[in-house]
């Protein structure tokens, strides 16, 4: 999963901004440092707590790059369990019924899947979740 980030030089030095994500801002003194800092910002910005009811912007992938417009990866396991919140978000399901339909045995396992610092599903869990949502789609998450 891939955001842009439109980069700014003022007098004051760098900064950038998700074209995607509003809110979404960083700053630094080098280019290098700045790289770093947009992963870093949009890691945290997309990284809500499991029980959030946000839904954030998917990536539009019709922005096209440019000498100041980048693409910024996000960190795969945060990506998965973002992903997987909204689709549950968007299909008003909880996530007891996210359990049930993915055949899992205790809620706490499907919370797992939620979590960015402890998602980390079975292949199992995968082919089940394209059972439930079809248009689930594991290309953005990785």
């Amino acid at each position: 999963m891939y955001y842009h980030f439109k980069i700014h030089n003022d007098s004051d030095g760098l900064w950038a901004e998700c074209v995607e994500l509003e809110g979404c801002v960083t700053q630094a003194d080098s280019m290098e440092e700045l790289q770093k800092n947009m992963k870093e910002a949009l890691d945290l910005y997309l990284d809500e707590p499991a029980d959030s009811k946000l839904i954030f912007s998917l990536p539009d992938d019709s922005i096209e790059l440019k000498k100041d417009i980048v693409k910024v990866k996000v960190d795969s396991q945060i990506a998965f369990a973002f992903y997987l919140r909204e689709n549950r978000l968007k299909n008003h399901k909880t996530q007891k019924e996210m359990a049930e339909m993915l055949g899992l045995k205790h809620l706490y396992s499907y919370q797992r899947l939620e979590s960015s610092k402890k998602a980390n599903p079975e292949l199992k869990t995968l082919e089940k979740l394209k059972e439930v949502f079809p248009d689930f789609d594991l290309n953005l998450v990785i």
